[in-house]
């Protein structure tokens, strides 16, 4: 039989059906092929607010409406804080880094100065009640990142009355915060030495009254949220990243948490006295974005057991280290204007005492000397770990200083989480990594 003839007999019908040149059932081949969907296409999401957080790039290969294939494109609100610290002096500093992770400037300013206290070499010379104080202050903070991270995430998945509620009380926070530090956000409040000024009375009342406020609050977004059908059906088995995901990519925080991994640097690696206060590392093991907002609720209420243990340790005493060398030289005080000089400090540098004068003067255009060496600091932030390379050259100004970024690492993670999922799924799996644009992009 020729060539042509075999062929043909492979094109012949058998009950109206037609047959290929290799034997299979072309009607078969042709039902299991969608030409619409079997079309990739590339689609740009974001840079867009609110639901890439502000100025997050995704690029997504889509298919229909599966992820294909995800990146992330960062850098869109690139401050160069890192490189203007070498211009600055060690104190200058925390005025700069406050601001990288704009929803947790008490744990940047923290991190920092843990990281210079360690190169000059008096970690153990830090006050009990300074030490308490930054514990207090990180523990509210950690509360507010949390309600900023529910009351956008409620948003961005049609939930707009948690958006209203999380703010409500955040602002509860920030209110204290002003009394505190004078600034609602981006305090400068935690230095190298201690922290600029002692906690008021009047801020404690604040923070008793949130305390007793705050657990109706968290039972009122439980029962908005965690009964809700639409809410559980956009959180459950969505973004699923397991425990040896995590770690291969270096996620950490309550992502990590929300994994079963119970890793939390205040319980593993302590730092500022955690070791001597009581709390627990929730964690969940379904590893999805049900379980990132079950493990984040749960730090919200530890993170209130933490509050009320350091306000039951707050001890009179000094806020700063007793080496003039290295305190800061101002007394600060909240006036009608905010925040200044105390007008006994102005009076005694101004009038009084040459020697203050100089100091001052001195303290506050060049700054204080720091040994040779570098060091690495890391610590728990609402993120995740936050860390802090920094390098002396035994200048007055930083050599180098590196920040280990959570939002940043953690964005590693989003194409694991949304590649194979649908499309609607990339914004609730973004959501919970709860990236903040100016700390991955400092």
């Amino acid at each position: 039989m020729s060539a042509t003839s075999n062929y043909a007999s492979e094109r012949e019908t058998d009950e109206g059906r037609v047959f290929t040149v290799t034997g299979g059932d072309w009607d078969t081949i042709v039902a299991g092929t969608d030409p619409i969907n079997d079309e990739r296409i590339v689609v740009n999401m974001g840079p867009q607010h609110p639901s890439t957080h502000g100025v997050l790039r995704l690029i997504l290969e889509l298919e229909g409406e599966t992820v294909r294939e995800a990146r992330s494109v960062v850098g869109y609100l690139h401050t160069g804080i890192e490189k203007n610290l070498e211009y600055r002096n060690w104190v200058q500093g925390s005025t700069f880094v406050t601001r990288m992770d704009y929803l947790a400037p008490i744990f940047n300013e923290t991190a920092y100065a843990l990281a210079v206290e360690k190169l000059l070499g008096i970690t153990d010379d830090i006050t009990e009640r300074a030490t308490t104080i930054r514990v207090l202050m990180m523990e509210l903070n950690r509360i507010s990142s949390h309600l900023v991270w529910l009351a956008t995430t409620g948003m961005e998945l049609g939930a707009i009355s948690i958006m209203l509620y999380g703010f409500r009380e955040r602002e509860y926070i920030l209110d204290i915060f002003e009394t505190i530090t004078g600034l609602r956000m981006n305090h400068a409040y935690v230095r190298p030495g201690g922290v600029a000024q002692d906690v008021p009375d009047e801020a404690i009342v604040k923070i008793r009254e949130f305390l007793k406020m705050m657990p109706k609050k968290l039972k009122e977004y439980e029962d908005l949220l965690s009964g809700q059908p639409i809410w559980t059906e956009r959180t459950k088995n969505v973004a699923v990243l397991d425990v040896t995901g995590c770690v291969a990519l270096g996620i950490t925080g309550p992502v990590l948490r929300s994994a079963g991994l119970a890793w939390d640097l205040r319980k593993t690696m302590p730092y500022c006295g955690y070791e001597t206060y009581e709390f627990d590392v929730p964690t969940h093991p379904d590893g999805d974005v049900w379980g990132r907002y079950q493990v984040r609720l749960a730090e919200i209420r530890e993170s209130m057991k933490l509050v009320e243990q350091a306000l039951d340790r707050l001890r009179p005493g000094p806020v700063m280290v007793a080496d003039r060398k290295i305190a800061w030289p101002a007394q600060l005080a909240i006036g009608v204007d905010g925040m200044g000089n105390s007008l006994e400090h102005v009076a005694k540098i101004m009038g009084q005492s040459m020697e203050s004068l100089i100091h001052h003067f001195k303290l506050v255009t060049e700054g204080f000397r720091v040994p040779p060496g570098q060091v690495y600091v890391a610590i728990e932030a609402p993120r995740g770990e936050l860390g802090v390379h920094a390098v002396s050259d035994g200048g007055t100004r930083p050599y180098r200083v590196h920040y280990r970024e959570p939002s940043f690492v953690n964005l590693q993670a989003l194409p694991a989480m949304a590649e194979g999922g649908l499309i609607a799924d990339v914004i609730a799996g973004g959501a919970s990594l709860d990236p903040v644009m100016g700390g991955c992009d400092r």
